[in-house]
């Protein structure tokens, strides 16, 4: 189930409101002893997140299905995508927000209110997994307390909602710092001492097209543009997958399938990423996902 974005915070009866973490999205199963782990687009992360798994194991439930996201959390306890770039650099912590199947009973038409309750029932709070941080019951101040304690947004939602695949506007979700993913269709040559490239060509796709958003050559160390450079040399192509490529002279355009994360200030009137910064590539997201905004009033 995926949260439709929308532009201002709002405050409804029957909603609750929830911290956003920056991390990977996860469903868990449980039977028995045997853990598996797996990503929105069905890739199995057990092995990766290892003390996630092995932490769930050890969940009362027999049978267990939990929805949540991995992060890893700075020292003010808020989830930066950019560390699971290295998970050395904390421990991951799966936070959970919903449950959809327990000791036998599929629990997904049943309302949120309900699947919540089953959550608290079966997880304990421990050090690796917890139940998702609920913020104020008033929709406008758990936004001023998701600005305060500079979270990435918050994810509003029905109590009375059931869970649904898909996007819905049952699950909202308002954001406080701009992040989102884009593909990669290029590079420009580096200049003065930078190494390997100077700066991403991004774009996402509009009605089946993919529009260029800017450039971003912040975010990256030695390490992170020897790696990046590397994982470019089979996706060189000569041919722009941009329908509005820059028009830089010194482009290496690259066949649309890497997916990176992005921090930026705001959009410009022209559709165009004002101050980005590179955080890490996606693998849990393909590239025809990655779409230009819209916005829910």
């Amino acid at each position: 189930m995926l949260a439709t974005l929308v532009r201002e915070p709002f405050n409804k009866p029957g909603w609750v409101y929830e911290e956003k973490y920056d991390g990977y999205r996860i469903l868990a199963y449980k039977e028995g002893s045997r853990v598996r782990l797996f990503s929105r687009n069905a890739i199995d992360r057990t092995d990766r997140f290892s003390d996630v798994a092995a932490a769930m194991s050890k969940l009362r439930p027999s049978t267990l299905l939990l929805d949540g996201e991995v992060s890893v959390f700075d020292r003010e306890g808020v989830s930066r995508f950019q560390l699971l770039q290295n998970l050395g650099a904390g421990k991951s912590i799966f936070a959970v927000f919903d449950c959809l199947y327990r000791d036998g009973k599929d629990l997904r038409s049943r309302p949120l209110s309900e699947r919540r309750a089953a959550l608290e029932k079966s997880v304990t709070r421990n050090k690796v997994i917890v139940p998702s941080t609920r913020l104020a019951a008033d929709g406008l101040a758990a936004y001023r307390l998701a600005i305060e304690r500079k979270f990435e947004g918050l994810v509003a939602k029905d109590s009375a909602s059931r869970y649904l695949e898909g996007r819905s506007t049952s699950w909202l979700k308002v954001k406080v710092h701009q992040e989102d993913e884009f593909v990669i269709g290029g590079f420009t040559a580096p200049s003065g001492s930078r190494s390997h490239f100077g700066a991403l060509l991004l774009g996402a796709y509009d009605r089946g097209k993919l529009r260029f958003v800017g450039k971003v050559g912040t975010g990256f160390n030695s390490a992170s543009l020897a790696a990046l450079f590397k994982s470019f040399r089979l996706l060189v192509r000569k041919q722009s997958a941009f329908v509005d490529p820059p028009r830089d002279r010194d482009v290496t355009f690259l066949a649309p399938k890497l997916v990176a994360q992005i921090s930026y200030q705001e959009w410009t009137t022209d559709k165009k990423l004002r101050q980005p910064v590179f955080l890490g590539l996606r693998d849990d997201k393909s590239a025809q996902e990655v779409r230009m905004p819209e916005f829910t009033a």
